[in-house]
C-alpha cells in the first residue's frame, strides 16, 4: 500500500508550490488522494478487510481537514487543487 518512490516524487513535483516543498497542504492532499484511490481499489477486491477500511476513513478525514484549512487560508489555492484532483465537495 506504500507509494512507490517514483510516484511520490512525481506527485510532489507536480503539486509543490516551490522547489523542495514537501509539506504544503497541496502536496499532502495530493499524496493522500493517491493513497485513497489505491486503497479503494484494494477494498473492491477485498471487501472484508476492515482494518484497511478504518485506515481509509482516517485518510479521508485527514484530507478533509487539510482541504478545510486550505479553503479558509487560501480560497484560490483550494479551488485550484480541487480542480486538479477532480474532487467534489
Amino acid at each position: 500500500m506504500m507509494l512507490q518512490t517514483l510516484d511520490k516524487k512525481k506527485i510532489i513535483s507536480e503539486f509543490a508550490t516551490n522547489t523542495g516543498d514537501t509539506g504544503s497542504p497541496e502536496v499532502q492532499i495530493a499524496l493522500l488522494t493517491h493513497k485513497i484511490e489505491k486503497l479503494i481499489d484494494h477494498l473492491k477486491t477485498n471487501p472484508k478487510d476492515n482494518h484497511s477500511r478504518r485506515g481509509l476513513l482516517g485518510m479521508i478525514s485527514k484530507r478533509r481537514r487539510l482541504l478545510t484549512y486550505l479553503q479558509k487560508k487560501a480560497p484560490t489555492r483550494y479551488k485550484d487543487i480541487i480542480k486538479k484532483l477532480k474532487l467534489t465537495k
